[in-house]
């Protein structure tokens, strides 16, 4: 059994974002409008003509670049008095995953209220959302048909999920010429991370046909697509790839769960602010080897759709070769290992076990992950 819903609009293609304007109103977007980015966006000159075509149809703007990396619920709840303090009607996000998780979170708490952690424990009811459009600026997330957004407990660094169907952006509008003038470093590792989203999102114990057939088109355009935009960072079609790579990804694990490598990913970033691509990049090839374990036929699976061995290739040497492969590929792309990366201390991992194992997506592994096997994972990747 399963089921699939799926409500945004989706708009994908080289000069789509000239067409925003006309959308919202087609959409019955109010006129008040919440612009929610952060400083980095702003700062490549994304904004300001989104923000003037805007105005210029008429619609009344007010930006909220209070974002972090790790969106916190303290900026999501005073994006959400923001909201309220302009008399705003909707949303737009527009820059990567956590520009759009924080546009969420602002469209959920503007209107029902509360903070994001009474939703999450169960204490407030989801009721109504603003309207919201996603505008993503970097191939990795897929949070602009998600219905779901990751936020950080500032106080306990707990990261929080938020879940509901109400949270699916009215609509997605997918650009490629957005995503040029992203960094390689943010490329490679949001490029990763939409893998991640194909991989856990095929494999996991909340898996479908529908995403399944959604993680296998995104891993058959990521693995060639993202070498090639970090060679040649101008290449408009690598570009469009990799975005549609994430699109299909977010399409994927949205409408079933993440699992083993976000946990980690997401105890990583809410100890350390580590960026979440990053993160999951970096903990990718040592869960796939603890994955494969008891399951090499699913892994097989992946290896032959990535291209990795062929429908010849017996399941446990498809599986291995997916392990080194991926392993390779991750290397090649110059994601460093956990050892590398600011903060990290091995007198932390009691704590990010324990972040991880709490995580409510740890129970979606295709294979059942313990703390102990979670501290192994940490110590391979430490190494």
């Amino acid at each position: 059994m399963f089921s699939y819903q799926m409500g945004t609009r989706i708009e994908f293609g080289i000069g789509r974002i000239g067409l925003l304007t006309a959308i919202l109103r087609e959409a019955g977007f109010g006129r008040r409008i919440l612009l929610v980015t952060d400083p980095g966006v702003e700062q490549a000159g994304l904004v300001a003509p989104v923000i003037e075509a805007l105005q210029t149809s008429g619609y009344e703007v007010a930006v909220f670049n209070q974002v972090a990396p790790n969106p916190r619920d303290i900026d999501c709840e005073a994006g959400a008095e923001a909201f309220r303090n302009f008399a705003a009607d909707s949303v737009i996000a527009i820059g990567g995953g956590s520009a759009m998780d924080t546009a969420k979170s602002i469209a959920l708490l503007s209107q029902t209220g509360g903070k994001v952690a009474e939703y999450v424990d169960g204490l407030k009811v989801y009721e109504r959302v603003a309207p919201l459009a996603c505008i993503p600026t970097t191939a990795g997330t897929g949070s602009e048909v998600t219905r779901s957004a990751v936020i950080t407990e500032s106080a306990t660094h707990r990261k929080m999920t938020l879940k509901h169907a109400l949270l699916r952006p009215v609509l997605a509008l997918l650009d490629p010429a957005l995503t040029l003038s992203v960094p390689p470093s943010v490329t490679s590792a949001t490029g990763v991370d939409a893998l991640v989203h194909a991989i856990e999102g095929y494999t996991c114990k909340r898996s479908s046909p529908i995403t399944q057939a959604f993680g296998a088109a995104a891993m058959k355009v990521i693995v060639p697509a993202l070498p090639q935009v970090m060679e040649n960072p101008g290449d408009v079609q690598a570009r469009s790839d990799m975005l549609q790579g994430s699109l299909l990804a977010g399409l994927c694990f949205g409408a079933s769960d993440v699992a083993a490598v976000h946990c980690l990913a997401e105890a990583l970033g809410g100890l350390y602010d580590t960026p979440h691509g990053l993160a999951n990049a970096v903990f990718l090839p040592h869960v796939l080897r603890f994955n494969v374990t008891g399951h090499e036929e699913i892994h097989a699976e992946l290896s032959r759709i990535m291209g990795f061995a062929t429908a010849d290739t017996k399941a446990a040497e498809a599986a291995d070769n997916l392990v080194r492969s991926i392993t390779k590929w991750v290397k090649s792309l110059g994601i460093p290992n956990l050892r590398e990366l600011p903060k990290v201390r091995t007198e932390d991992f009691d704590e990010l076990v324990e972040l991880a194992y709490a995580n409510g997506s740890t129970p979606s592994n295709v294979r059942e992950v313990s703390r102990e096997d979670y501290r192994e994972i940490l110590m391979q990747a430490y190494a």
